[in-house]
């Protein structure tokens, strides 16, 4: 399996922080991103945290052999847990949480796992999928059908998450698995581009470019020119050989 990966996680223009992480391990084909909230550093810890958690655990399990999907969710969990207690012990972390979007590419596929609305799509022969759907207050308007999506792109609520990692003891971990081809393209991104560049600009930016860096510069650009209101992390894979 041969994978090229590139990423990008600032701050933008308007933050005068970067409460995103991002998490990459290449040999293992394991990739992911958070997005915190919370006051002071909270959303800087929890988003920190969670990866540092997540990404042990996981790897910890796929190395002992465990199927990648039951792996993907352990670890959701587990993140889940820190983040809580942290809330919970620390009073300057009162009510922290934090999105967290993951993937891992195993046996020709891409199983993901996430929860609240950092997003991931594939793109393949031109054409985008989101393969994730947010974990929002919008989302559920927009399934229910009082709102459309074009709504919901500049509905003044559509920060609000219905669900998200650390503010609850319990969580549901929504996953997908997807059967990959060579030269398909893997994002991860936190809302910082989604709220700015649309999935038709995301898949034309992305289709532009042979190689991941050009497509995360591109997107990052985009985004910064929008206006860049939030932070912005993204993780661009593309599957040259499986």
């Amino acid at each position: 399996m041969v994978l090229r990966w590139a990423y990008a996680s600032e701050a933008g223009l308007v933050r005068p922080k970067n409460e995103d992480s991002c998490y990459i391990d290449g040999d293992l084909g394991l990739f992911a991103v958070a997005d915190g909230m919370g006051g002071h550093v909270a959303g800087e810890v929890a988003s920190k945290m969670a990866l540092e958690v997540f990404s042990r655990e996981v790897e910890g399990r796929l190395m002992q052999g465990d199927e990648a999907e039951a792996a993907l969710v352990a670890g959701v969990m587990a993140a889940n847990n820190e983040v809580f207690v942290a809330s919970r012990r620390n009073k300057d972390y009162e009510g922290m949480g934090t999105t967290l979007a993951a993937a891992v590419v195993r046996d020709r596929e891409l199983l993901t796992a996430h929860v609240g609305d950092s997003r991931i799509y594939l793109v393949r022969d031109g054409r985008i999928f989101q393969l994730t759907e947010d974990h929002s207050l919008v989302q559920q308007l927009v399934r229910e059908g009082k709102i459309d999506n074009e709504e919901a792109q500049h509905h003044p609520y559509r920060n609000i998450l219905s669900r998200a990692l650390g503010t609850q003891e319990l969580l549901k971990v929504d996953t997908v698995r997807y059967p990959l081809r060579n030269s398909d393209r893997i994002i991860l991104c936190t809302d910082g581009l989604t709220n700015l560049v649309s999935d038709r600009e995301i898949c034309d930016i992305t289709c532009r470019y042979a190689l991941p860096d050009p497509v995360v510069k591109g997107l990052v650009e985009t985004a910064l020119e929008r206006g860049g209101i939030d932070n912005i992390t993204i993780i661009v894979v593309v599957v040259e050989e499986l």
